[in-house]
């Protein structure tokens, strides 16, 4: 910590009990009373320094033998005036960050001015502060906490603003612009004490990382008015909100302890010597922190970790918080719900009737914020898109992790038995049927909760199931819902119609993926070579599909003239018509047609094989021919 030592003179104060005495061979002829200190000292040094002093010792001595004077409200109370008697004693004084704020202060009551003395207290304490103090961050924070004692005339004086102000340009700066040596905690280059050496002489720069984050654990040791006006200040100038959030949770964490019972162990320590600086605050102060944190944080979606949320929530529930800062937190977790996990959703019900094991209510809410805001966001919906882009599209990615973790959250509460049949429906039917692209999830639920629930009737059996399509369900799915005792039998019927018909589909599939295998190969491999040659290989690949083309259409032709070629020869050999008689013959050799087609789109039946079948096609039809005649 950076001090100054005023005057030169060796200490002449000793203190008896509950006074003190100047040691300089004179008897002292004023005797000045500071609670339940007393003072006894010598006019002439206290008026020429002070014009207050000056003033009450005129006043006292006119009236009284015994010169007594009463401070009884002096700014840090007997531990500051010691420190400003022996000033005016001239008596070597050392000002610190701890002490140079009580010290202005006094020096400002007591009028210890530039009229009473060249560098008087007040100038010497202004300059400390304004050239040592607010230069330095660690100086600066301990200023501001002093402030707190001492809080009318340190207003007054603006040293809260100016201290306060110091932090907040520091905290918004890149600490290596700083003037002082900046090192990574536990570094080598460090104190016995923590601070920071340069050159091997300790500098009270405390050792701290380059990242944004460095200040948030030195502030939480601020109250909380101070706090809040630093972050304010900072906030005006346009630090950046993810810092501002970071900063609110850190100093949450410090000051509410259920903010730390589902953090994880190395988290957890960290903690532990900051718990044990001091008892944690009462339900009450927590009570007033937290709804403060609340309206301090800044409302954007992803600033706040949505695990932070919920534990904020849960310590506002059973706090007891203002309604409008639980709806708050509620309607901000809605924002980002799709960060959740299941373990954040899985909040104990801390109402008075406990009428379930979890706060559903309150999960219910979170979710009808977040489907509002999905639609005002222009969330999509099943009667704006088809189905090819329900499951493809971005927008819909959020909702559907939400869907999934609704239906992970239904089957964890299904086991209560004191969860009401309406309440488990109305969850689960407010997640909007096109979020979910499988029913598995809510099946799961369903049949859980029909488990624990022995005793719903064979009707509200039937209305829960309704909540799911079983045309959505897997093969496994429905192979374990055809098996379900529990179901009713409605219900397990469709499950077998739809798994019957899936099963079919998918034969249907896999007989279409074989007919296509070969195609695909071919593609794939084609795809493969244009990724591997470049351009070069696509072209190559144009080139012989081409090729391909023309010799189709080759073929085609061919095909064609041999087929006038036999519409000839049949006319000339049956002597009628060719239009009727081809007419039969044609229909008669259609199927011979199109498989001749089909193997000259494929390029594998060679032209020997072509005049084989023709040859074999005309004896045919003359042996028709005859038997007509």
């Amino acid at each position: 910590m950076a001090c100054m030592k005023l005057g030169s003179k060796t200490d002449a104060f000793q203190r008896r009990g509950q006074a003190w005495f100047c040691t300089t061979g004179l008897p002292s002829d004023v005797v000045v009373e500071v609670g339940e200190m007393s003072f006894n000292l010598h006019k002439f040094p206290l008026l020429s320094r002070s014009g207050v002093m000056e003033r009450l010792i005129a006043d006292s001595s006119e009236g009284e033998e015994g010169c007594v004077i009463k401070l009884p409200d002096v700014p840090g109370g007997a531990r500051t005036f010691e420190l400003v008697a022996k000033f005016c004693y001239g008596v070597k004084l050392e000002l610190t960050a701890s002490n140079v704020v009580y010290l202005r202060c006094a020096a400002e009551q007591l009028e210890m001015t530039e009229e009473y003395g060249e560098g008087n207290l007040i100038s010497q304490t202004e300059v400390f502060l304004n050239q040592v103090v607010l230069r330095n961050w660690k100086d600066s924070l301990k200023a501001l906490q002093t402030c707190e004692d001492v809080l009318k005339h340190a207003e007054e004086l603006n040293i809260t603003k100016r201290c306060i102000e110091s932090l907040a340009v520091k905290a918004c700066t890149d600490p290596n612009l700083f003037g002082w040596p900046v090192v990574e905690h536990g570094g080598p280059m460090q104190s016995p004490g923590g601070s920071v050496l340069w050159n091997g002489i300790s500098t009270g720069a405390r050792p701290r990382s380059s990242s944004s984050d460095w200040w948030y654990d030195d502030v939480t040791s601020l109250s909380l008015p101070f706090y809040k006006r630093l972050i304010s200040v900072m906030e005006a100038r346009g630090i950046n909100k993810e810092v501002i959030a970071g900063s609110l949770t850190c100093y949450a964490k410090r000051y509410l302890p259920g903010l730390n019972r589902r953090q994880g162990i190395s988290e957890s320590s960290s903690r532990t010597a900051q718990v044990a600086l001091g008892a944690p605050p009462s339900e009450e102060d927590q009570k007033v922190l937290l709804e403060e944190i609340d309206r301090l944080l800044p409302m954007q979606k992803g600033v706040v970790s949505t695990k932070f949320l919920f534990g904020m929530l849960r310590t506002a529930m059973i706090l007891r918080a203002n309604p409008s800062c639980i709806s708050n937190l509620e309607r901000w977790i809605g924002m980002q719900l799709d960060q959740a996990t299941l373990e954040d959703l899985l909040m104990p019900n801390f109402s008075h009737s406990m009428e379930t094991l979890y706060n559903v209510d309150c999960v219910q809410r979170i979710l009808e914020h977040f489907l509002a805001m999905d639609q005002a966001t222009g969330g999509a919906s099943p009667c704006s898109i088809d189905d090819g882009q329900l499951m493809g599209s971005p927008s819909l990615t959020p909702i559907t992790m939400v869907a999934k973790l609704i239906d992970g959250y239904l089957a964890e509460v299904a086991p209560d038995v004191n969860l009401k049949l309406p309440k488990f429906q109305s969850l689960a039917a407010a997640v909007p049927e096109y979020a979910r692209p499988l029913d598995d999830g809510l099946y799961r639920a369903i049949d859980i909760y029909l488990k624990s629930h022995p005793w719903l009737p064979e009707q509200d059996r039937e209305q829960l199931c309704r909540l799911m399509d079983c045309q959505k369900l897997s093969l496994e799915a429905c192979t374990h819902a055809a098996q379900n005792e529990r179901l009713p039998l409605r219900i397990v019927v469709q499950v077998l119609f739809f798994e019957q018909l899936q099963l079919r589909t998918s034969i249907a599939g896999c007989f279409l993926v074989s007919d296509n295998l070969d195609g695909s190969r071919q593609l794939r491999s084609g795809f493969a070579g244009s990724n591997e040659g470049g351009w070069a290989t696509a072209v190559r690949e144009n080139q012989v599909l081409k090729v391909g083309m023309d010799n189709m259409r080759m073929r085609v032709s061919e095909l064609e003239k041999e087929c006038s070629n036999m519409r000839q020869e049949i006319e000339k050999l049956s002597g009628i018509k060719g239009s009727s008689t081809w007419g039969n013959m044609s229909k008669k050799l259609g199927f011979k047609m199109k498989s001749q087609m089909c193997s000259a789109q494929e390029g594998s039946v060679s032209n020997q094989t072509n005049r084989s079948v023709k040859t074999e096609k005309t004896k045919d039809i003359h042996g028709k021919q005859k038997k007509n005649t």
